[in-house]
């Protein structure tokens, strides 16, 4: 799952529309940023297998750290608390609501990946729904487009700050669709490069795209 974890993040500022939509996506992304830079250290691993699902071709098989059910909780409680010490109203609201964008990585991952999320001891837990294209790709989407409508309906535009919206949605599906149908990364370092990119592009895309909101009532 890459794009579709975006559609908590619109889902979330319409929820809480205090917190820029750029916290939220670096948010729901947190967790993948962290194993991009352990992955990079050598910490955690990950092998490069073509065909290893129809979904994805990674082999995601030692991530305890960022993708383990206590790493996860952990890492997602530290995003929220040191986004929370930016504000100062509504500071347990902005803890829970940024800490439950990042933990809804885990939740969605858990729907898509082979059981590589760790547990405890040797159980590792995954639906594993990348092995069927034909259902991970459309849930990918839905998740998407369904947060971005909830964005769209509750975060009043200025302007044609719907078309905007709209046209970077377009392009995030396309990105996905790039992902799953494009070449195979070259090497683990390649991925967790690209990803870590691609992380930044779009957290900046999504502060431009916060521009086109009207400003919400503090």
């Amino acid at each position: 799952m890459f794009i579709g974890h975006y559609g908590p993040a619109f889902g979330a500022k319409a929820a809480l529309r205090r917190v820029p939509l750029w916290v939220y996506f670096i948010a729901v992304q947190w967790l993948d940023v962290i194993w991009s830079s352990l992955v990079l250290l050598g910490i955690e691993k990950v092998r490069i297998v073509p065909g290893f699902t129809e979904g994805s071709a990674l082999d995601l098989y030692f991530m305890p750290y960022t993708h383990g059910l206590i790493g996860a909780l952990i890492l997602s409680a530290l995003f929220g608390g040191i986004i929370a010490i930016f504000f100062r109203a509504q500071r347990t609201a902005v803890f829970f609501v940024v800490a439950a964008a990042v933990f809804s990585h885990w939740i969605l991952d858990l729907v898509v990946h082979m059981p590589d999320l760790w547990i405890w001891g040797d159980l590792k837990v995954g639906f594993g729904l990348w092995r069927w294209l034909w259902i991970s790709l459309p849930l990918e989407l839905l998740s998407l487009f369904l947060g971005a409508w909830f964005y769209a309906r509750y975060v009043p535009a200025r302007g044609r700050g719907n078309l905007w919206l709209w046209l970077f949605v377009a392009a995030m599906a396309g990105v996905e669709l790039y992902g799953v149908f494009g070449p195979t990364p070259a090497s683990p370092q390649a991925e967790a490069q690209t990803a870590l990119m691609a992380y930044g592009a779009l957290a900046f895309l999504a502060g431009l795209t916060d521009l086109s909101r009207a400003k919400p009532a503090l």
